[in-house]
């Protein structure tokens, strides 16, 4: 499944409504600007500020100087006036500095745990504008080994999941045969090593998987350990990645929804790599989870 049967890219979630107000308090300050207080504006110009800079200034801040008040306006807009520098700042860096997200699943284990609240760079593969997800600058491409944060396709246009991000692990960059038979990885024919560790002591909402056999799986320059269930073997697939798609699978190979079952990640939904762990709490607060993953 490519780009063209997946669902639309856009949903309404945090940055979409944080876009909503701000654009809903511009247009409320610049209308009671217009129209209702240019006495007001008057009465607070700055003459040493060029008419570029107030614009500047009013963009930023909705006030073309540090001391204008709104003390005297209707309360729409005093409140549209205070609240809009702050969630402006908090746009510009989820929108592309770094943005949170929390793990709701077993799918990322062992490296990430159910109740994990990870970061992800919202610029290491190029500076896209918010809410549509829309590249402006390309810096890298996504490699093998990558964890990625994206919107979830979803070709079979599901309502449950519409809107919904992923967390999953690059397997295969466009061009790759992938070939995963037997919990075992091959790309473009080639074996993919592991290493063996003792199994798997799961705690909280993992617990269901101790026992499982735990493996780090050697790929390229990002080795990453696994989880496999030791009673079956987790789905099989083969698979050429199309240009502009990305083939993607969870850690925890027994209980992962991914490209092996509904299709390739376009290009354009991926939001950012995922690169740490700033808080977690499942059953309880784990501090030593905090500053781990990369």
């Amino acid at each position: 499944m490519t780009l063209e049967n997946a669902s639309p890219f856009f949903a309404w979630d945090v940055s979409s409504y944080l876009a909503l107000f701000l654009i809903t308090a511009f247009v409320i300050v610049s209308l009671d600007h217009l129209l209702f207080n240019k006495s007001g504006d008057k009465a607070h110009s700055t003459p040493d500020k060029t008419g570029f800079t107030k614009f500047v200034y009013f963009v930023m801040f909705l006030r073309f100087n540090k001391n204008e008040k709104y003390l005297n306006r209707p309360k729409i807009v005093q409140w549209s006036a205070e609240f809009f520098p702050v969630l402006l700042l908090v746009f510009m860096l989820r929108g592309f500095v770094v943005e949170p997200f929390r793990i709701p699943s077993n799918s990322m284990m062992p490296t990430l745990l159910t109740g994990d609240f990870i970061l992800v760079s919202k610029f290491n593969y190029g500076v896209t504008i918010p809410v549509i997800n829309k590249k402006l600058i390309e810096f890298n491409k996504p490699e093998r080994g990558d964890s990625i944060v994206f919107r979830y396709p979803n070709y079979e246009k599901n309502a449950k999941y519409q809107g919904a991000d992923f967390i999953k692990r690059v397997v295969g960059v466009p061009g790759d045969k992938i070939v995963y038979r037997e919990d075992q990885l091959y790309i473009n024919d080639a074996k993919i090593a592991y290493e063996d560790y003792a199994d798997y002591q799961g705690v909280e909402s993992g617990s269901g998987m101790t026992g499982f056999k735990h493996k780090r799986e050697l790929l390229d320059v990002n080795p990453h350990d696994i989880l496999l269930d030791p009673n079956q073997h987790s789905r099989g697939v083969k698979a050429i990645v199309p240009e502009g798609h990305y083939f993607v699978m969870g850690d925890n190979r027994a209980r992962s929804s991914d490209s092996r079952f509904w299709g390739f990640v376009p290009e354009k939904y991926i939001i950012g790599k995922a690169f740490g762990i700033w808080m977690h709490y499942d059953d309880s607060l784990k501090l030593d989870r905090i500053g781990g993953f990369n």
